[in-house]
């Protein structure tokens, strides 16, 4: 299954032990594909900088190295400068990458990207909905 994983989903999936992780556990027995374009690699970078989560550099590059690049599928960035009405501009790399990507969903905690859902030619779900939904037990 072909998914756009927004950053707080990945973020999640990678630092935590919550029901979100199982995505990691997905994504690398290949039940989902995660697409994604370089702006949102930045994004993922970005967020695991966080100061909050006091990650060294060396350990964000591990993560994203080791657990998350080999399973990634890239796309086009053809679709990353279309416009959307945003109240976050950049909540549009995941949108542009699920087009561009041809997902069947597009996970996201975030309220400005779930007020798309029913919306668009792909499933714009929360993370807990689309294991419930696809992955239950």
């Amino acid at each position: 299954m072909r998914v756009v994983l927004d950053s707080n989903v990945t973020v999640s999936a990678l630092l935590f032990n919550g029901r979100t992780s199982s995505l990691r556990t997905l994504w690398k027995s290949g039940l989902i594909i995660p697409l994604v374009n370089g702006a949102m690699l930045e994004e993922y970078a970005t967020v695991l900088a966080y100061s909050k989560f006091k990650l060294s550099e060396k350990t964000i590059e591990a993560y994203l190295a080791d657990e998350l690049m080999p399973w990634l599928e890239p796309v086009p960035a053809t679709g990353a400068k279309r416009t959307y009405k945003l109240r976050d501009p950049l909540d549009g790399p995941f949108l542009a990458a699920a087009f561009a990507g041809k997902a069947e969903a597009l996970i996201t905690g975030d309220r400005d990207i779930l007020e798309w859902a029913g919306k668009r030619p792909f499933e714009i779900i929360r993370p807990g909905e689309f294991l419930d939904k696809y992955f239950p037990g």
